[in-house]
């Protein structure tokens, strides 16, 4: 297609920070999705490293970003109390400007208000007096869990990660209500905000945050002059990122509109330059560029298959089910060449697909599993007719969109 989105190119984690710092020049919020191991966390970094160096406009090197990444959850510590066994809980790195949040009025009614949507357990801050300047004031130095009648309980590192999420999404209401205590903030990088969280709970953040972003956007000063806070958002999980699209890019009665840009961000093997491309108008997108990955991979010359790819390909025959209105992989299997080799691909894919193939550790696979991974990838290519994406250097592209098997039982329509 002749008006197909551009993939545009860039060297370095500084120049693509600062591509997405012009953007928000001309909209309220960026939406990236990006794959685990792409270079986003590193990327947050640069962005808020940019907005602190020492220019004409900020001499005194004054930070401009508020950010949430996997530094932020580093922030806090878990403490078993291994001498007692009793005073279990997070601590605090007191190191960092992050819980100067709390020093305009306490925060817990905020924190409390969040995590109930998410999680059934209490918390208390154990505080001390801090000295800044000629200010003083509390900050905390320890938070302990309860449930119940049970106190300094034992919580995991998906509810840690739930409520450290819950303190960064308190201090953004205060950002929020006192626009002039924080006067340099301009912008806030929010990168993957859940870990752990089952889909439920994942499109409830999800809408949480989106109606934080619309207020961010059109948030103004004491004296009444617009005040935005501009936001990029990044994410690796498919799930809360197309919520995001949908929650931002619909109109709501009585809420301010969201401009925005979505883009799908890649980096070949974490490696080399990346590719940054708009989806505005495609938010799965990112699921065919998955297929141009396999493809790559599977390449006989120059690819490497791994037992996870198989995890992989079987994910994306989900996606392709549901998005024909199908409950499970059978309907994808079921439009292949033949009932015999429909069968084979099902044992595979049923046998191969297992969490034990961590991605962390990947194993090779061997030269059979190759060969079927290769004959399950070209049947399912060719027979949904994707035309994939010119990331990898593979060929380009007509189209991105799935087109619905032309034979096949259950087979019907696609509609863009």
């Amino acid at each position: 297609m002749s008006n197909k989105p551009k993939i545009n190119r860039y060297a370095s984690h500084n120049t693509l920070a600062r591509k997405l710092r012009d953007d928000l020049g001309g909209a309220d919020l960026i939406l990236v999705y990006a794959y685990n191991r792409t270079g986003k966390t590193r990327l947050s970094m640069e962005f808020k490293d940019i907005g602190k160096r020492k220019t004409k406009k900020n001499p005194d090197g004054i930070a401009d970003t508020l950010y949430f990444n996997a530094y932020t959850e580093d922030l806090f510590t878990w403490d078993n109390d291994i001498e007692n066994d009793t005073a279990r809980g997070l601590e605090i790195n007191q190191a960092s400007r992050f819980f100067d949040g709390f020093k305009n009025e306490p925060l817990e009614p905020a924190i409390d208000e969040y995590l109930q949507r998410y999680a059934d357990f209490d918390f208390d801050f154990k505080y001390q007096q801090v000295q800044q300047g000629n200010e003083s004031f509390y900050r905390p130095v320890f938070v302990s869990f309860r449930k119940g009648e049970h106190s300094h309980i034992k919580v995991s590192r998906g509810e840690q990660n739930i409520f450290i999420w819950c303190v960064f999404m308190a201090i953004c209401e205060q950002l929020l209500k006192y626009p002039d205590a924080y006067p340099a903030v301009k912008h806030a990088y929010i990168d993957d905000p859940i870990s752990s969280l089952d889909d439920n709970n994942a499109i409830s953040v999800a809408c949480d945050l989106a109606k934080l972003l619309r207020r961010a956007a059109s948030r103004t000063g004491q004296n009444g002059a617009a005040a935005p806070v501009k936001i990029i958002f990044s994410s690796h999980h498919a799930l809360f990122f197309n919520v995001m699209c949908n929650e931002i890019g619909r109109a709501k009665e009585g809420e301010p509109k969201v401009s925005h840009k979505r883009y799908y961000l890649h980096r070949a093997n974490g490696e080399g330059a990346f590719t940054l491309r708009a989806t505005e108008d495609t938010p799965f997108f990112h699921h065919v560029a998955a297929l141009a990955e396999l493809q790559v991979a599977a390449d006989h010359n120059s690819g490497k298959l791994y037992t996870f790819h198989f995890n992989a390909l079987r994910s994306i025959m989900e996606k392709t089910a549901s998005f024909f209105g199908h409950a499970d992989i059978s309907f994808c299997l079921k439009a292949l060449a033949s009932e015999e080799d429909s069968a084979l691909y099902n044992r595979a894919l049923q046998l191969l697909s297992h969490g034990k193939y961590a991605i962390h550790e990947p194993t090779e696979m061997g030269e059979d599993n190759k060969d079927l991974f290769r004959r399950i990838l070209r049947d399912f290519i060719s027979t949904f007719k994707f035309a994939l994406p010119d990331l990898l250097g593979a060929k380009p592209a007509a189209a991105i969109a799935a087109v619905a098997p032309t034979s096949g039982p259950q087979a019907k329509p696609a509609h863009e």
